[in-house]
């Protein structure tokens, strides 16, 4: 079971009060965007469970992804990322979900990411993941000579398939995380407020029309 998360610094307005999570909501995007940390603010904030997928498979396997990927290889953790999304849908998953950088690539993963909830693409720059990253030893994907070169190439792939799959997208170049967090809950807030409104004027209509 994926665990309530620890509580995190966050700057999101105090005056405004607590609401309940809008559905499972996943953050993409590449390594090293903001995922993990955002989205602990966001299930802080929310008071509900947050799981990263990554973190779920190395449980699941007992290994970390560097150990999955050296003993099995990527095609074998792929398959691991998409048995765990049919069991996320199957079990309707809520709360707060950080996907994998790599997840979205199979279209087969995009079309279940989607089915799960509502998706939020944290974008950032091939020079802010490179200078978040550089020091990591723990992404096997940049255990090569030229690491800097490797992202922007990566970026270029997968940039289009995070845009394409997201219902928004997030900047978060030379911006404090828990300032993506709270942009990344008023957008929800008020799609939300948008959403109800919507649904009063269709009910009002109908009740009109009765």
């Amino acid at each position: 079971m994926p665990a309530r998360a620890n509580p995190a610094p966050s700057k999101l307005t105090d005056s405004v009060n607590e609401q309940p999570s809008p559905g499972p909501i996943i953050l993409t995007g590449f390594m090293g965007s903001g995922k993990t940390t955002v989205g602990r603010i966001l299930a802080d904030y929310y008071q509900c469970e947050f799981m990263d997928t990554d973190k779920r498979i190395e449980d699941e396997q007992k290994k970390s992804v560097t150990e999955i990927f050296a003993a099995d290889g990527e095609e074998f953790f792929r398959r691991l990322e998409t048995e765990l999304l049919v069991t996320l849908n199957d079990g309707k998953q809520s709360g707060i979900i950080t996907i994998g950088g790599g997840m979205p690539v199979r279209e087969e993963n995009r079309r279940l990411i989607k089915q799960l909830g509502k998706v939020v693409y944290l974008k950032a720059s091939a020079e802010t993941i490179y200078q978040r990253l550089k020091d990591d030893n723990a992404r096997p994907l940049l255990n090569v000579a030229d690491p800097r070169r490797e992202i922007e190439e990566m970026l270029a792939r997968r940039t289009p398939v995070y845009a394409a799959m997201a219902d928004f997208t997030v900047d978060t170049d030379e911006r404090p995380l828990d300032q993506v967090a709270e942009e990344i809950f008023q957008v929800l807030a008020d799609r939300l407020e948008n959403e109800n409104e919507k649904l009063e004027r269709i009910a009002l209509f109908q009740q009109r029309n009765l």
